[in-house]
């Protein structure tokens, strides 16, 4: 396999979170390392974050495992049992269907980086812990726990 050259791989920056909901992963930075490796059955992503800014909203997932592993810096990371400061060195790692919602801030006043991996279920959905919103892997839209769509841009 050949090596991946982190540095010339895209940032990307994108959420397709609805607005306001968008606002929350303003300054998280994710390279696609899977994806730049054709990876297929996982995801593995470099992300970023900026001081104030979240890994996503609050969230668990039905079908998919993740595992993040703390790089550099510092963030808290909140779940339903509480919340937990990762620093470099330190991993959390969110079984399929568990229900523990979950994200990581940066409260720090540096940046923090880490690697996040879940698999790629097509059939998974995600729910949102904290606000009335789902996704499905199937179309990667954002919806309301009724089915209801969020309004389009």
């Amino acid at each position: 396999m050949p090596k991946i050259d982190i540095a010339k791989l895209a940032v990307d920056t994108r959420t397709n979170y609805p607005t306001p909901y968008d606002r929350a992963v303003f300054g998280r930075e994710r390279k696609r390392l899977g994806n730049a490796a054709g990876l297929e059955q996982f995801g593995v992503n470099l992300t970023t974050l900026k001081p104030g800014a979240a890994s996503a909203l609050r969230h668990c997932h039905e079908m998919e495992d993740e595992f993040v592993y703390v790089l550099e810096g510092e963030l808290t990371l909140i779940e339903d049992g509480g919340e937990t400061v990762l620093r470099a060195g330190d991993c959390a790692a969110f079984p399929k269907g568990s229900g523990n919602g979950h994200h990581m801030i940066n409260r720090s006043g540096a940046m923090a980086v880490y690697l996040e991996v879940g698999s790629r279920q097509p059939a998974d959905v995600t729910t949102c812990s904290d606000i009335d919103m789902m996704s499905s892997n199937a179309d990667g839209r954002f919806v309301h726990k009724d089915g209801a769509p969020y309004p389009g841009p």
